[in-house]
């Protein structure tokens, strides 16, 4: 076969790097109105360098009623959630990965087909048990029921994380008198400290990004997380507070950009298996 004229290939690098080009500034220019326009005393949807920038849309934000008390809901709603969703799909990911049975497979479809369910969906009966179980309205009931929607994609994560640990560690450690659980803590989920903080960054993001649900379980006011609180930039008859929306959005990615950052260290350096399966 005749290789490709020069000049072809310099057309389909060109068009190759144009489309990248143009997929990148898809990206960057919103961030790029994000951080101007939180300098910006007059700020509107347009892309331009303010003509003097200034600290005034911080300094209207940083209220405990504006952006305190709601990131604090949200440090409270998501990271329990986070938590109750990380411990659970470590359990439940635990036997299907080590048992072998024919019902795996259909109850692994069952689990990921859930994820395609729309929240929408389920929200009108979520809404009525909540009434009847007096669980409306409050930060515990609303972090169980996020955990529970991001539950099967984390269960699915962690099972393909907790493959990679070879059984014959669990083994040694039985041999030494530990306990499934016992080897699960001590054993396993050290060596898959990538898969945990992976499973743990993807599930506060989905749920701090989560607007519907503790729009729709959460009445109080003082208890709305930042999420919702955000619409309160948002005037009557189409009026918008751009520059303070900005600053606000800058604030409230803050704690995932931390959280990342904490845990960006371990989701690099793959399973510190080492070597102890040697021997």
């Amino acid at each position: 076969m005749r290789p490709l004229p020069t000049t072809r290939r310099t057309r389909q690098r060109l068009a190759a790097d144009a489309a990248l080009l143009a997929v990148a500034a898809g990206f960057c220019v919103p961030l790029v109105w994000l951080l101007l326009a939180s300098v910006d005393a007059g700020a509107g949807l347009a892309v331009k360098a303010p003509g003097r920038p200034t600290a005034q849309n911080f300094s209207a934000v940083l209220t405990d009623e504006i952006t305190f008390t709601p990131v604090l809901n949200s440090l409270l709603l998501c990271g329990s959630a986070t938590l109750v969703t990380v411990a659970c799909a470590t359990l439940a990911a635990y036997p299907l990965s080590r048992f072998r049975s024919r019902l795996t497979r259909p109850y692994l479809l069952g689990v990921l087909f859930t994820t395609c369910l729309p929240i929408t969906a389920i929200m009108v009966p979520v809404y009525g048990l909540f009434v009847r179980v007096d669980l409306i309205d409050t930060i515990a009931g609303t972090a169980l029921f996020m955990a529970t929607a991001q539950l099967p994609f984390a269960i699915w994560l962690m099972k393909n994380f907790m493959d990679g640990v070879p059984a014959v560690l669990e083994e040694a450690a039985w041999t030494d008198g530990a306990s499934r659980l016992q080897a699960l803590v001590r054993v396993v989920l050290p060596l898959m400290g990538p898969g945990v903080g992976v499973v743990t960054i993807y599930s506060f993001i989905m749920m701090w990004g989560n607007f519907f649900v503790p729009f729709m379980l959460l009445l109080s006011p003082e208890q709305l997380p930042a999420s919702v609180s955000i619409f309160t930039f948002f005037g009557n008859f189409g009026q918008v507070a751009y520059g303070q929306l900005a600053a606000f959005s800058i604030l409230y990615s803050t704690p995932v950009i931390l959280l990342y950052a904490l845990i960006s260290r371990r989701l690099g350096g793959g399973f510190a298996l080492g070597g102890a399966v040697k021997g």
